[in-house]
């Protein structure tokens, strides 16, 4: 069969086949497809196929384990397991095991949440327009950055004394989690009211 833009598609030799047979059910798809040149997905297809089962009992080697950790806050299972060449469930219990979580800004967004972000962000605290898409603070900021968005509203008198009062010891992350600003916009406007940090001597005397 002609090759076609689908692995799936592509004959399959009988060195492959053998190949196939050999090294599934060890869990060694990586080599698989190192070795045929085949993507993971024309793999598994080819195995379900055939009838083919990795192992039950498999251990996970340290690089497996590495490689996992890296991937998880940012990855699907499945792109995981994919590159892996384990089960999507295997990778699960794995995920589990170790207390792996997912990235704060990992989630996909709908369509509704964006347009609400749109109308709400410019002009409302960052702490109010969290609570009404049901997301955290950090993860809003995040993807108001992504989508170019500025909050342009006044500072209250609230806002500027809390600001006054942490600016010297916090950090401005920690200042903008507490106010519902951007980390951005407290720089901006502690340097716009000439706030200078607490030297690390002077803190020591405190």
């Amino acid at each position: 069969m002609a090759k076609s833009n689908k692995n799936t598609l592509i004959h399959w030799s009988e060195d492959e086949v053998k190949l196939l047979k050999k090294l599934f059910p060890k869990g060694k798809t990586r080599q698989i497809a190192d070795q045929t040149g085949r993507t993971f997905s024309a793999i598994m297809n080819k195995a379900h196929d055939m009838g083919l089962k990795k192992g039950k009992w498999r251990l996970w080697s340290a690089d497996e384990i590495k490689l996992l950790k890296k991937l998880h806050p940012n990855q699907t299972a499945q792109s995981i397991a994919d590159i892996l060449g384990r089960s999507l469930e295997t990778v699960y219990k794995r995920a589990s095991i170790l207390g792996l979580r997912k990235s704060i800004f990992y989630q996909t967004w709908s369509i509704q949440e964006e347009t609400l972000l749109r109308e709400l962000y410019p002009t409302n605290p960052v702490k109010d327009v969290a609570k009404r898409i049901g997301r955290s603070v950090p993860a809003v900021c995040h993807k108001a950055f992504l989508l170019r968005l500025s909050n342009g509203r006044i500072w209250s008198k609230k806002e500027l004394k809390l600001l006054r009062k942490l600016h010297p010891s916090k950090t401005a992350q920690e200042i903008a989690d507490q106010i519902g600003r951007t980390a951005a916009a407290v720089k901006t406007k502690a340097v716009d009211l000439g706030l200078r940090k607490i030297k690390y001597r002077q803190r020591k005397r405190l």
